[in-house]
This record gives C-alpha cells, sequence and structure tokens, in this order.
C-alpha cells in the first residue's frame, strides 16, 4: 500500500510516518517545512498551497490529511488562517485527487470541536453539531467538503472527529500549558472550574485506529469518533499529571471559561470498537511517556 501523509511533520501526522514506515507500507510525506535529505516528500507553500503536481507524478492508495491549524484561541484571532488551512486546503486536496487520482482513499483528520457543547454524553456521530468556536465551523466545512466529493464526484472519503489528542511531541494545550507553568512555581491558576470533561487518547492508539479505518471503513463521506470514551474531569487529569511529575503546590482554578472550549465530552466509541480498536495507552501511561519526553526535551 502507498501512503500520503500530508502534515507529515506535525505532531499526529509524524507519529504516523513513523507507523506506517514500521509496518512496511510505501510512505511517502507532504508538508510546509524544508527538508532537503527526506526521501519521498513533497514541499508545498504555506501560504498558497498547490497539491495538484504532487497528484500529477504519483498515484497513492491512501491519502491522510494530518495538516491544519489545531488551535481554538487562534482560530478567533486569526479565523481567515485557520479557515485557509482547515478548509480551503481540504478542498484543495481533494479536487486534486478527484483530478489526477480518484482512487484515492482520503481520510480528514475533523475534530470532537464540531459538536460543540452536546445535548448528551456519550456524543454518538449522528448527534446535533453545534461548534461554538471558528476552528470548530471550519472543521465541520471540512466534512462537508469530504462530504460533496464523495456525493457528487464519487472521491471516497472519511473524516475522523478526533477528542483530547496528547502525547510525545504536543507542544500546546493542557499538559503542555502545565508544564509550562509548573517552572519555579509552587502555585498555578487554571481557567474554568475544572469540573469541565474531556476524553483524552494518546497519539499511539489514533495511529492504531487510522490503520483500522483505512481497512474497515467504507469511505463514504463517513464520520467516526476517534477517542477512548471515557469521561475524566480537567481537575482529575491536572491531579493526575502534576502526581506523575511529582509537583506538590498548589493549584487553583479561576472559574473564568475561554470562549470556544466546551464544557463536558465523552465519545461514543462504537464504531471504531466493531474495527477491533482496543485501548493500548491507559492515561497514566501516556502521561508518564509524555513527562519523559518532556525532561528530554526541556
Amino acid at each position: 500500500m502507498k501512503i500520503l501523509v500530508i502534515g507529515s511533520k506535525g505532531f499526529i501526522g509524524s507519529h504516523l510516518v513513523k507507523f506506517f514506515t514500521e509496518k512496511g507500507y510505501e510512505t511517502w510525506q507532504c508538508d510546509v517545512v524544508v527538508d532537503y535529505v527526506q526521501p519521498n516528500y513533497f514541499l508545498v507553500d504555506a501560504t498558497n498551497a498547490n497539491f495538484q503536481e504532487i497528484f500529477e507524478v504519483e498515484q497513492f492508495n491512501v491519502c491522510v490529511n494530518c495538516s491544519g491549524a489545531a488551535s481554538v484561541p487562534d482560530s478567533i484571532v486569526h479565523p481567515l488562517r485557520d479557515y485557509t488551512l482547515n478548509t480551503s486546503n481540504v478542498f484543495n486536496i481533494l479536487n486534486a485527487i478527484n483530478k489526477h487520482n480518484p482512487r484515492c482513499k482520503f481520510i480528514n483528520l475533523s475534530s470532537a470541536a464540531v459538536y460543540g457543547n452536546p445535548s448528551e454524553l456519550p456524543i454518538k456521530e449522528n448527534a446535533e453539531v453545534n461548534p461554538i468556536s471558528p476552528y470548530g465551523k471550519h472543521k465541520l466545512m471540512s466534512e462537508m467538503i469530504c462530504d460533496e466529493f464523495y456525493q457528487v464526484f464519487g472521491v471516497k472519503t472519511c473524516s475522523v472527529r478526533i477528542f483530547s489528542a496528547y502525547g510525545n511531541g504536543l507542544r500546546k494545550q493542557l499538559f503542555w500549558d502545565l508544564h509550562k507553568k509548573l517552572l519555579g512555581t509552587d502555585s498555578i491558576s487554571l481557567f474554568g472550574s475544572g469540573n469541565e470533561t474531556r476524553d483524552f487518547i494518546h497519539v499511539d492508539d489514533i495511529v492504531q485506529v487510522i490503520e483500522l479505518i483505512i481497512e474497515n471503513s467504507k469511505f463514504e463521506g463517513d464520520v467516526i469518533n476517534v477517542a477512548n470514551g471515557e469521561e475524566v474531569s480537567v481537575k482529575d487529569a491536572v491531579n493526575k499529571f502534576v502526581g506523575e511529575l511529582g509537583w506538590s503546590g498548589e493549584i487553583t482554578f479561576t472559574g473564568n471559561e475561554r470562549v470556544g472550549d466546551p464544557n463536558n465530552w465523552c465519545a461514543d466509541i462504537s464504531k471504531i470498537k466493531g474495527m477491533g480498536y482496543k485501548q493500548t495507552v491507559t492515561l497514566s501511561n501516556g502521561l508518564n511517556k509524555y513527562i519523559k519526553w518532556l525532561k528530554e526535551n526541556n
């Protein structure tokens, strides 16, 4: 199998490249980062990516799009950039696939942000979508584009709604921010009440799910939750992280909500369980891995 990973230098993309390569797949990469030594690598312009040439010169069985912006706060400050990276580029990729490589299966990394604040938990894929941030809205638009290219042009597409991803190499979001705040202090203050909940999934399990989706999805404009189906409060996650780190200071919550942040998440993961998914990295083990990586890289 010949696989193209777009956004191959990013957090999930880099783990996918390593995973696919170790599995023996012919793995090609694409990103905006200059790399003069990496074989099977396409460089695209960060401000005006042109994907036509990629699919003109090579034919792929699968394309996984891991590119785009992944920050709710930044999407509020820079909505056009977020739209370009998360929505417009998806159209451009699919347009190139439809024209030059129509048999290529396309997986787009979407987000649980499309749900906003769900009316009930666990969240099923057919639940009402009501994103509350530009990021969530743009991810939902990208899903609609994937469905458009399947329904109108017959391109095989699938959108995966990833919940709270974490793991080695992630330099943003809750655990990274915590690590930065903890340095040289014995007290920290965090947004929210701490009672907000998330459904965490380690990147090692995300790449496992993506392979299962390649093998099992119908690629009919599907949408699939990627999570562990476990509701964990932010307060419990924070306490677990600082406990694994060995930090014993004081943690307080301001009670102030951040614009665009949902209150409670827990996914229904019946679809990926039906494909054979089994969690391999618990939150405790995953945080231990992440802390080890933080110490080695900072």
